[in-house]
């Protein structure tokens, strides 16, 4: 029998860093509640979308990229939403809605009952992995 991870902050899995698909699917399966279909569609969007993309969990969070450590997005687990990290957002047409403090990243957030946005988050993942990676 295994342990389920342990619930951060928001609900946000507590996953070990790890590189591959592996961890992301331990973290994605250990999203609570809707949060879970997110993840599942999150995840299977950005491999459709971005065929030979590699993963990593850091920091507890999903990251994907397409130059090895590099990363063009990540989502993490909030109380009332998923966000969904584009780390040249600034660069996306149009630029995702959420600002953040360090200059080109840009957010887009995912609550309950949301309709998921599939045509838009699959041209921003597609710009995205064009674009420089973010090496963290």
């Amino acid at each position: 029998m295994t342990d389920k991870p342990t619930l951060l902050s928001g609900g946000n899995p507590q996953i070990a860093k790890g590189d591959g698909d592996a961890p992301v699917q331990a973290y994605v399966a250990a999203m609570p509640g809707w949060k879970l279909a997110v993840g599942q569609q999150l995840d299977a969007l950005i491999v459709a979308t971005v065929p030979g993309v590699q993963k990593a969990v850091k920091w507890n969070t999903p990251f994907y990229g397409v130059e090895p450590g590099r990363w063009f997005t990540a989502f993490h687990c909030f109380d009332r939403y998923v966000k969904l990290t584009f780390f040249r957002g600034q660069s996306l047409a149009p630029v995702p809605p959420v600002a953040s403090k360090s200059g080109d990243t840009r957010y887009f957030h995912i609550h309950e009952g949301d309709e998921f946005p599939t045509a838009q988050l699959t041209a921003w993942f597609e710009q995205a992995a064009k674009l420089p990676g973010e090496k963290l």
